[in-house]
């Protein structure tokens, strides 16, 4: 193999020769010939490819180097490197070089590629067998051999954590730490081409050595010691950059390889399956809201007499109880409303014998596949005591709503109930969420029914039972669907209980300490602990520009450059890393609008749930609201306005320093200038998550493809296909001919597990080849299978998932502007509106006066 490094040496002297080049200049020449001498090495027309970077670079004078030429290199070069390019005006050079290039680089990472999988492939199979031996709960990596494994494992833990340590903490000048760098993210790309688990962790390992180091030399050689202010404010960013660094790296432990736990088949003799109790708590829910989940429950495939359900109402309602009695299903009510949905849950648990128990909140409705899906493993393990499936909603949250992205980006829950779960379900380390589960009895009573101590009642349930040592289980299969919260402030509250009950269990039952538990579920209740503390440093990070551009303090103190080379591999790395791990879950920035919209409002219960753990109570999830008008949430909002002002108000000053500052400080000031900017971005999509949009069906509609017949009352059938449905009736596509031929009322024939099933319907609305159909015959049987037919189809929500486009960071950068200019536009027409209303007549003329200007005309070919 030729030696590079003599190479570069005498190309750098050959181009440079007498010229005295800057930094700066040295930068994009040294990027080039890098690029040039391993990748572009064959000849092109006799003239050497690293010898002709002013037809590669045209944008560039190396003679003349401008303060952003670095960039504009390394954006021309992946551009090259990844993007087929042709060489413009210069018809002797070969123009399908780049062609070549790119088919030799394809068929390099393919070779990769191929090692890759064959070692995974070994150790798959080396998976397989150990899971067949010993069961899925132990993992081959989760033994160690006692004679000499241990040992073994010990000197390569600290083999490495030596190396790892010389890459993070040697000092490097800018030019090395440039090219040390620019190797990690060569890497990277590398990496991010091969399919796999195992390159994905290769890339998690080289995110981390730019981010451990980037945290080194942010610790011991930016703080401002000459500055008190710059010092405690500085100080005050670097814990806060510290809390992002610990969460990244937990996040990748966590994640390192998602189980992917299958479904267990139960025993063909249906008589050995177990008893089972599904609890449906209610406390204000309206009876329409409860009705579905009850339906589905009766329609689950389980043996009759060896399933009972619950409905268990807190709120002491007649109609509740003659609900139930007229579809047969039990009804508890208790005396008192004590400790809230734990309390009523621990009550039905008295009331009831069942060996397991099945939760749904009454919201949640259950696919008739459920319990044959979720209770196979606890026959195959016996200290398991919780099986987790993921909460789906068929409904939009508020971000999906009044962004009016439902089902086209992934909503702040996927990320958790898709990947996290799943991640923790490795290292044993799943926990009960409140509803969509299944529980042991034994242990359950054990630990001495749901905790009641915390307003996160379900977690701190399952780290009690994991501290006596029984075991968790999370299915992936979306195998339920409720509905989500409605309104922004509804969202706001129940994160917030979200969050005040994390940290009362952090608090007081730290799974950092005590009994019970292996690290590796420590780490993976911390995490998730953890993240629910991100709103202070979320502030921190929102506010930190302002810093230098109003109060002219450096909190990071170091020059820009410096600050530029080691920020920007931390961020930029991560973020690749994140969109592979985490692309079809949480797309690329919208987790930053997601903690940004909450950082306000969890900071402060979580902050005093750490000095008063026993402050706050539960409150219930408001569920099946409506919002007659569109309207803007002022209340919510006020933050991110104050944060948007207090952004603008540095933009503004940065702009004057700028113009009239030192110019030794300009570098400091742009750098400052475009954290400000993305923090407007990022704010503006809070902004416009406040927009509250029309919602006035009280049953939501779900969008599907089924196939149909309707039957005339002459006894023709006419083929259709469900478009959505609703718990009323259901909307059919059919031909214009079969449109036409539609009556008042009509029945409308599905298929659910080989039967057909008939429901009496009229006709609601009619289109050309659309028709709305309202069911006529609501009688309990009808429903439960209308319901099946429907909601707890078992393939539902299973092909929903599917259909979600995966991370695009590019595109996902695009929807974040485009959202962002959209709540700056929702914020400035509710300033407006006021005006408007007093002001009408003003407004109107003002209107009518701009309707009079001039317009641009554009003219057609055929119109000359």
């Amino acid at each position: 193999m030729v030696d590079i490094f003599p190479l570069l040496k005498s190309r750098y002297r050959y181009y440079v020769g007498d010229m005295e080049l800057g930094l700066l200049g040295r930068i994009p020449l040294c990027l080039w010939l890098v690029f040039s001498s391993i990748f572009l090495r064959e000849k092109l027309a006799g003239v050497s490819a690293w010898k002709m970077p002013e037809v590669y670079l045209p944008q560039i004078d190396i003679t003349h180097i401008k303060g952003l030429d670095p960039l504009r290199v390394i954006v021309q070069l992946a551009w090259l490197f990844f993007f087929k390019a042709s060489t413009p005006g210069r018809s002797e050079y070969s123009p399908s070089a780049l062609d070549e290039l790119r088919a030799k680089t394809d068929a390099w990472i393919g070779k990769i590629s191929h090692a890759f999988n064959r070692f995974s492939r070994r150790v798959r199979v080396q998976f397989q067998r150990e899971a067949q031996r010993r069961g899925l709960r132990q993992m081959p990596w989760q033994e160690v051999d006692k004679k000499g494994g241990r040992l073994r494992g010990g000197l390569m833990i600290v083999l490495t954590l030596a190396i790892g340590f010389l890459c993070v903490t040697v000092p490097l000048d800018p030019m090395q730490q440039f090219f040390f760098g620019a190797t990690l993210f060569i890497l990277l790309l590398i990496l991010n081409r091969i399919p796999g688990r195992f390159p994905g962790m290769l890339m998690m390992v080289l995110s981390l050595l730019a981010s451990c180091r980037y945290i080194w030399w942010r610790a011991t050689s930016t703080l401002n010691y000459d500055d008190p202010l710059g010092l405690a404010l500085g100080i005050g960013l670097l814990l806060a950059e510290l809390y992002a660094w610990v969460v990244l790296v937990l996040g990748f432990y966590q994640n390192v390889w998602p189980l992917k736990r299958p479904a267990t088949k139960l025993p063909d003799d249906d008589r050995t399956w177990p008893t089972v109790d599904l609890f449906i708590p209610t406390y204000n829910e309206e009876l329409d809201v409860v009705r579905a989940t009850v339906y589905a429950a009766q329609g689950l495939d389980w043996p009759e007499d060896k399933l009972k359900i619950f409905i268990l109402d807190d709120g002491k309602r007649d109609e509740f109880r003659d609900f139930a009695a007229e579809v047969g299903v039990g009804y508890v009510r208790r005396p008192d409303n004590s400790h809230a949905k734990a309390g009523n849950i621990n009550h039905a648990l008295k009331q009831t014998d069942g060996e397991f128990v099945a939760i749904f909140d009454c919201d949640h409705i259950p696919t008739r596949a459920f319990l044959q899906i979720s209770m196979g493993w606890f026959l195959r393990d016996p200290k398991l005591a919780l099986v987790q499936t993921p909460h789906h909603f068929f409904s939009p949250d508020p971000f999906e709503r009044n962004l009016e992205n439902f089902r086209e980006v992934p909503n702040e829950g996927g990320l958790f109930y898709g990947l996290i779960q799943d991640g923790s379900d490795l290292w044993n380390g799943t926990f009960f969420c409140g509803s969509c589960a299944v529980i042991r009895r034994e242990p359950l009573e054990e630990v001495g029914g749901i905790a009641v101590e915390t307003v996160t009642e379900d977690a701190h349930t399952s780290l009690r039972m994991h501290r006596l040592g029984y075991n968790s289980a999370y299915i992936r299969a979306p195998v339920a669907a409720g509905l989500a919260t409605e309104t922004l402030s509804a969202h706001i509250g129940q994160r917030i209980r979200w969050a005040r009950g994390m940290a009362q269990i952090l608090r007081t039952d730290n799974p950092l300490t005590g009994k019970g538990l292996k690290w590796r579920q420590r780490l993976c209740y911390f995490n998730s602990m953890l993240h629910f503390m991100s709103g202070i440093p979320r502030i921190v990070f929102l506010t930190a520009p302002l810093a230098f551009l109003l109060l002219h303090t450096y909190i990071i103190y170091a020059p820009a450059v410096m600050i530029l080379l080691y920020v920007f591999p931390h961020m930029l790395y991560s973020s690749v890393v994140n969109a592979r791990v985490q692309g079809k879950y949480r797309h690329s920035l919208w987790g930053e609008v997601y903690e940004t919209v909450l950082s306000w409002y969890v900071a402060r219960p979580t902050t005093v749930a750490m000095f008063a753990p026993h402050k706050g109570t539960f409150n219930v999830t408001a569920k099946g609201g409506l919002i007659e008008e569109k309207y803007f949430d002022w209340v919510m909002s006020k933050p991110y306005i104050l944060l948007v002002l207090l952004n603008i108000a540095g933009l503004a000053v940065g702009v004057w320093r700028l113009l009239e500052g030192p110019s030794d400080e300009v570098n400091s000031v742009l750098m400052n200038l475009f954290w400000a900017t993305y923090n407007l971005v990022i704010l503006g999509g809070a902004v416009a998550v406040a927009g509250e949009m029309k919602q006035v069906r009280r049953d939501h509609r779900v969008s599907v493809r089924l196939p149909a017949s309707v039957r005339l009352k002459n006894g023709t059938l006419l083929n259709a296909e469900v478009a959505d449905f609703s718990l009323g009736g259901l909307r059919v596509e059919l031909s214009p001919e079969a449109a036409g031929m539609m009556e008042r009322d009509v029945s409308v024939i599905m298929e659910r597990a080989g039967r057909e099933f008939v429901f009496p319907m009229h006709v609601a609305f009619k289109g050309r080849t659309s028709v709305g159909l309202q069911l006529r015959d609501k009688s309990p049987t009808t429903m439960v299978n209308y319901v099946q037919c429907t909601f707890a189809r078992a393939d539902n929500w299973v092909r929903w998932k599917q259909g979600m486009a995966p991370d695009k960071p590019l595109s996902s950068l695009r929807m974040i502007i485009h959202v962002s200019i959209l709540g700056y536009s929702r914020l400035v027409n509710g300033l407006l509106e006021p005006l408007k209303q007093s002001s009408g007549s003003l407004f109107n003329t003002f209107t009518t006066l701009k309707s009079l200007r001039p317009q641009p005309i554009s003219m057609r070919a055929d119109d000359l």
